[in-house]
């Protein structure tokens, strides 16, 4: 058994562990110890340890799916915990509803949530250990994985550059083998042993764990005879595809009856179902925050018209979902002016069109509010990459690679760019970064998280003039 089903296993055991031993000491501390004050026992202590036949198997199950039993090496411990919240909240909820479908109402919910608690805890405690014990193993030369690279490429360079940076990962680069660079040439420590026909005599001479294909895009044609070359060895092979410069993050693949197809980038709301719940998000949401922010949208309205003669509602044109424009409400912060003068160019510090309330309201960003009616309309979602006016985008989408593609999602009254201080007057590239991020990895949990952040990071805005 090699060194990686051995830690699968112990983890696997480790778990169905620390579930038991969770689930105990949330049965002591409901009926034993200090909240047992009002504790009702209506089922023995046998009948409630009965039920870990089920909810062991059932949390291993949970942990299996949500990735929890994948190499530690290239796990975080930010995804570890999360993993492990995820699948503890989805596993107490299964245990719940199974035991209300079986009538057994008088099984204590409060010692659940205990149990909950507990067993996050111990088991994120455990995986910390494990942690802890393997990459002290890696310092001492055990538990390693040596690694050969076919291919000198963009795509080897990176790999090697994230392995050094990451001792923790056990990994160690042998060298390289390439056909045009010649060989004792190094890249930070690691050398070109040879031309990839070497592999014949490498391969049956030494103890590698894994060869990682890098061939550069213009080599790929060798790609069917390099892999059968490696297959024959026995060594695990890997593949590490040189396109980051056209797949910048995560791509996805679909399969056509036997035939993958790789799609250029995910994007998650491409799903119908994604999309509805999304949406049933932005109206829920939106309504609930027209609530709660009318009476401030109704005291600045009276101060608008007070102080600035003009209409209340700004309305400016932008682009958004497939690229279709439409018209954007803003509370009007500046002086008015004509079309024309106002196309010319963003607003800038100190800009004398911006009226005293306007500049406090664009300083606390309280003229976005408006924009709620925006996404109960359908044009704007609660959070999303924000929309630019044509102008820009014209200009924008020559200068900057796959700047267009933030219009493949509804445009937001805030987003992760936003959250993360790309407001306003700052970099663009930075901004379609984190737009391209949040369109790839969107999630339910990513929008809330915004949105919580929004109410600490989001609402002042330091860049806006």
């Amino acid at each position: 058994m090699d060194n990686q089903k051995f830690f699968s296993r112990l983890h696997v055991f480790l778990d169905a562990l620390t579930i038991a031993l969770s689930y105990l000491l949330a049965w002591v501390l409901r009926f034993i110890g200090p909240f047992s004050y009002n504790a009702v026992r209506a089922r023995s202590f046998e009948q409630y340890m009965s039920y870990l036949i089920l909810l062991i198997p059932l949390f291993l199950l949970l942990y299996h799916a949500f990735s929890l039993y994948v190499p530690m090496r290239m796990q975080g411990r930010r995804l570890v915990l999360s993993s492990l919240i995820k699948a503890n909240t989805l596993g107490v909820l299964v245990a719940i509803f199974v035991l209300y479908m079986i009538n057994e109402g008088d099984i204590s919910r409060s010692m659940y949530g205990m149990f909950y608690m507990i067993n996050i805890c111990l088991s994120c405690l455990v995986r910390m250990l494990v942690f802890h014990m393997l990459r002290q193993m890696r310092r001492r030369g055990l538990n390693t994985r040596q690694v050969l690279l076919v291919g000198f490429s963009r795509a080897a360079q990176e790999y090697i550059d994230r392995v050094l940076e990451n001792p923790q990962w056990g990994i160690i680069v042998r060298g390289i083998l390439d056909d045009e660079i010649a060989a004792g040439t190094v890249y930070k420590g690691i050398k070109v042993l040879g031309r990839i026909a070497n592999l014949t005599v490498i391969l049956p001479a030494n103890r590698l764990d894994e060869i990682a294909i890098t061939l550069g895009l213009k080599d790929y044609d060798r790609l069917e005879e390099i892999v059968a070359m490696c297959e024959k060895s026995g060594v695990h092979t890997k593949f590490i595809p040189d396109y980051n410069n056209i797949v910048p993050t995560k791509p996805y693949t679909e399969d056509i009856l036997g035939l993958p197809v790789i799609n250029i980038r995910y994007v998650p709301l491409t799903n119908t179902f994604n999309a509805m719940v999304k949406r049933v998000m932005d109206v829920v949401g939106a309504l609930a925050a027209l609530v709660i922010s009318s009476p401030v949208m109704i005291f600045f309205a009276i101060l608008i018209k007070i102080t600035s003669p003009g209409p209340l509602i700004y309305k400016q044109e932008r682009v958004g979902l497939h690229n279709k424009t439409f018209r954007m409400f803003k509370f009007r912060s500046m002086e008015v002016q004509s079309e024309a003068e106002e196309k010319k160019a963003w607003t800038v510090k100190n800009d004398p069109r911006v009226t005293t309330v306007g500049r406090f309201m664009r300083h606390t960003s309280i003229d976005e509010l408006p924009q709620l009616f925006n996404i109960l309309k359908g044009d704007m979602s609660l959070v999303g990459p924000r929309p630019e006016r044509p102008f820009f985008v014209e200009k924008f989408r020559e200068e900057i690679p796959r700047y267009m593609v933030k219009h493949q999602v509804r445009p937001g009254l805030t987003g992760w760019a936003q959250v993360n201080g790309y407001r306003g007057d700052t970099s663009i590239r930075k901004r379609i970064e984190y737009d391209l991020f949040y369109i790839e990895n969107w999630t339910v949990g990513f929008d809330i998280k915004i949105l919580f952040l929004t109410f600490f990071r989001g609402f002042i805005n330091k860049n806006a003039y």
